[in-house]
């Protein structure tokens, strides 16, 4: 299993931007599916985007347009590009890694990260 590490959130006002950053431990990152998951308060934990070790990207229909997941396979990391964002993205972001297809089954996935904190205010 990968060791992931988030960072990059924060308090933004509504219509800003934030970039998180996943940092993976492990020689195999470059094959590890990554993943962007969020939870808000007394809500399920859903996935915000995916993308393959090709490179296939995945997003969730509310953040289609605004987001942009990336990846630097030299540097072990996962990018979360957020922008126009809006007090309903608030919740605590998660990065997570699985060695399979993209899928929104949160038991799925191998390895998950602390979760860092991402606040949007009206």
């Amino acid at each position: 299993q990968a060791q992931l590490v988030e960072s990059g959130g924060g308090l933004v006002q509504a219509g800003g931007s934030l970039r998180l950053s996943c940092a993976a431990s492990g020689r195999t990152f470059s094959s590890y599916t990554m993943g962007w998951f969020r939870q808000a308060p007394g809500k399920e934990r859903e996935l915000v985007a995916a993308i393959t070790k090709i490179r296939t990207t995945l997003y969730a229909d509310s953040v289609k347009g605004r987001f942009t997941i990336s990846r630097d396979n030299a540097k072990n990391t996962v990018y979360l590009q957020m922008n126009s964002l809006k007090p309903e993205d608030t919740a605590v972001y998660y990065c997570a890694a699985e060695d399979g297809l993209i899928t929104r089954m949160t038991t799925s996935w191998d390895s998950w990260g602390q979760g860092t904190q991402v606040t949007v205010s009206s």
